[in-house]
C-alpha cells in the first residue's frame, strides 16, 4: 500500500515539474503585422472644404465625422472653455424645422459633438443607406446651429458644477498647475477656467467664437464604412459647398518653459500624494518621435514598464502609475503620473529618477525591448481597425501636417528601434534636472520628503 502511495506521489511531482516547465516556455509570439491604410477618395471643394471617403469593413454602417481645425487652442486668456460652451449649445440642434435627435435616432445613430485642444467634431454612425441623409443633418447643425439663448444659463451652471467637482480632485489640481508651469503664455497652459469666467460668457461671446473660427477652410468631412459614394458626395455638395470659407486654420505655436519647478499643493489629511513629473519634449513631426514613443512605453507607458514594475509591483507604493507622451502642435510633453501612499512620496520620486538614470546609463536588452515593440505594434494596429480609429489617425496627420507614410510605416519604424536608440532617447530628452514636479498631498507629511529627494525647497501652494 505504501509503495503505491509513494509511486503516486512521485508521478504527481514529475507531472507538476513538467507543467511548471511548460508554463516557463510559452510559445513564441507572432510577427507584428503592418498597418495598411484603406484606399480613400478625397474631394476638394472651391471653398476649402475637404471630403474624405473611405470604404471599409463589411458591417452595413457608416461613420460620419465632420472635423474642424479649431478648438481650445484658439481660445484667448479670457475665453477658457468658450469652445466647450459653443459645442454644448450646438447639441441643441439646428434652426432647420426638424428634430435632429429624432431624425438620427431613426437611422440608428445619435449626435455627438466634442471639442479638444486642436479640433472640434460633429459625428454619428448610422445604417449604410442613411449615410447621405445623416451628412445633411450634421451639415445643418454645423452651418446653422440653433444656439438657443434660453439654454445658456443652464449650460453654464452645468459647466460650473462639473468644474467645481473636477477641481476638487487631486489629479485635476496637479494637471492644472503642471500645464500652467510649462505653458504660461499659451492655451495649453489654461486647462481650466474660473467660475467667474464661465459666468461672464454671454451668447454674443459664443457667436463671436463661432464666426471667428468656423468655416469651410478649416473643415474636413470623413465618411468611413459602407455607403453610396455618389449620394454622399451629392449631399456634401448640396449642403456645404456654398458655406462660407472663413479663415484658414491657424494654431498659435507654444513656447514651453523648463524652470525645474518643484511645487506642493497642500491637501491636508490626504492619505495619498498625486505626483506629476515631466518636461517639454518633441512633437510627432520630429525624426526621433517614434523612438521616443517606444522609450516611453518601456520606461513608464505600459503595464510592463520599468517604473510601473518598480513602484507598483516591487515596492507597492502605488496601484496605477503611468507615463505619457503628449502630442501638441509643434511641441510635446513627457510626464510620469502616480498616486502614491503619503509616507512613500519622496521614495517614489527617487525611484522614478532611478529608473530614468538606469535607462540613460544602460541600454535595455534586446529581449526586453522586443516585448515592448510587440506591444506597441499590436496596440497600434488594433486601435486603427475601426472606422473611428481610421478617422482619428487621418485627423492626426492633418493636425500635425504629417505624410501618410507616418501611418503606413509606423509598425516597421517601431520594430527598427534599437536598444542603443532607447538609451539615447532617455539621455537626450528625459532629463530630471530640467523636469517640473507637482505634488498634491499633505504638506506637513511630504514637504521634507520632497525637499530631501529633489535637493531643492518646494514652493507651497494652498
Amino acid at each position: 500500500m505504501k509503495t503505491r502511495i509513494y509511486t503516486l506521489l512521485i508521478f504527481m511531482l514529475v507531472a507538476l515539474q513538467v507543467e511548471a516547465q511548460d508554463k516557463q516556455t510559452p510559445p513564441k509570439g507572432g510577427e507584428p503585422k503592418d498597418f495598411t491604410l484603406p484606399e480613400k477618395e478625397v474631394v476638394n471643394f472651391d471653398n476649402g472644404l475637404k471630403l474624405v471617403l473611405v470604404p471599409y469593413g463589411s458591417i452595413p454602417k457608416a461613420t460620419i465625422n465632420i472635423t474642424l481645425k479649431t478648438g481650445n487652442i484658439n481660445e484667448g486668456p479670457e475665453e477658457v472653455w468658450l469652445a466647450d460652451l459653443l459645442t454644448d449649445l450646438m447639441e441643441e440642434g439646428t434652426n432647420a424645422n426638424y428634430s435632429v435627435k429624432d431624425s438620427l435616432s431613426g437611422m440608428g445613430g445619435n449626435l455627438n459633438i466634442g471639442v479638444g485642444a486642436h479640433t472640434t467634431s460633429l459625428s454619428t454612425s448610422v445604417l449604410a443607406e442613411f449615410a447621405p441623409e445623416a451628412v445633411k443633418i450634421l451639415a445643418d447643425v454645423l452651418v446653422d446651429p440653433k444656439l438657443p439663448a434660453s439654454e445658456l444659463d443652464r449650460l453654464k451652471k452645468d459647466m460650473n458644477r462639473n468644474l467645481t467637482v473636477s477641481l476638487s480632485r487631486p489629479g485635476t489640481q496637479a494637471r492644472k498647475e503642471f500645464f500652467a508651469e510649462l505653458y504660461p503664455n499659451h492655451a495649453y497652459g489654461r486647462q481650466y477656467p474660473t467660475t467667474e469666467q464661465v459666468n461672464s460668457y454671454d451668447l454674443q461671446d459664443v457667436k463671436s467664437f463661432y464666426d471667428k473660427n468656423f468655416g469651410a477652410a478649416r473643415t474636413t468631412v470623413y465618411v468611413v464604412g459602407k455607403f453610396n459614394a455618389e449620394e454622399v458626395k451629392s449631399a456634401v455638395e448640396q449642403k456645404l459647398s456654398s458655406w462660407r470659407k472663413g479663415q484658414k486654420a491657424e494654431y498659435p505655436v507654444a513656447e514651453p518653459v523648463t524652470n525645474a519647478t518643484v511645487k506642493i499643493i497642500d491637501r491636508p489629511g490626504a492619505p495619498q500624494s498625486t505626483i506629476l513629473y515631466g518636461l517639454p519634449v518633441i512633437d510627432p513631426a520630429h525624426e526621433d518621435y517614434i523612438a521616443l514613443d517606444v522609450m516611453n512605453s518601456l520606461l513608464g507607458g505600459s503595464f510592463g514598464s520599468r517604473i510601473t514594475s518598480n513602484i507598483r509591483e516591487d515596492k507597492g507604493y502605488t496601484y496605477s502609475p503611468g507615463s505619457a507622451l503628449v502630442s501638441n502642435y509643434k511641441t510635446g510633453i513627457w510626464y510620469e503620473n502616480a498616486d502614491v501612499t503619503t509616507e512613500f512620496t519622496g521614495a517614489s520620486i527617487a525611484e522614478i529618477n532611478k529608473e530614468i538614470n538606469r535607462l540613460q546609463n544602460e541600454a535595455p536588452s534586446q529581449e526586453e525591448l522586443q516585448g515592448i515593440k510587440n506591444y506597441e505594434s499590436g496596440i497600434y494596429v488594433l486601435q486603427n481597425s475601426t472606422p473611428g480609429g481610421i478617422i482619428g489617425q487621418l485627423n492626426f496627420l492633418d493636425v500635425h501636417n504629417l505624410p501618410e507614410s507616418f501611418l503606413v510605416d509606423q509598425v516597421k519604424n517601431i520594430n527598427a528601434v534599437t536598444p542603443q536608440e532607447i538609451q539615447q532617447m532617455a539621455k537626450k530628452y528625459i532629463q530630471p534636472e530640467k523636469m517640473t514636479l507637482i505634488v498634491v498631498g499633505d504638506k506637513e507629511k511630504i514637504k521634507d520628503q520632497v525637499n530631501e529627494t529633489m535637493k531643492t525647497p518646494a514652493e507651497i501652494k494652498k
